[in-house]
């Protein structure tokens, strides 16, 4: 899985980014298909208390997955757009990987296998 995170008009510190990467990790708990994971970070203006935006958007096979959300801290941002994306997640309709059509959306409304 890609990860790629974007800090818009600020470089984001390497702890935010450790940060980062391991609450995204978290996703493929989720869905063992993801293939690319995108962070984009930014300061809202006017300067308020709560001013750090927080985008993540999965990218799966046939589909994404996108949630934001504007807090205090970036990390809690994070925590709570990765909380919003794992919901969406498991809702996802998924082939497993043992599955004869192997991974993503089964096309057929009859499978003799499942």
């Amino acid at each position: 899985m890609e990860v790629r995170i974007q800090s818009i008009h600020f470089d984001a510190s390497e702890q935010l980014q450790v940060f980062i990467q391991k609450k995204v990790a978290k996703l493929e708990k989720y869905y063992d298909d993801i293939k690319k994971v995108e962070v984009s970070l930014k300061v809202v203006k006017p300067e308020t208390a709560e001013n750090k935006e927080a985008g993540v958007k999965v990218i799966v096979p046939n589909g994404d997955f996108y949630a934001s959300k504007i807090c205090d801290t970036f990390e809690e941002a994070i925590d709570l757009s990765v909380e919003a994306v794992e919901k969406q997640l498991p809702a996802f309709p998924a082939v497993p990987s043992w599955h004869p059509h192997g991974r993503g959306w089964a096309d057929r409304s009859f499978c003799p296998h499942t």
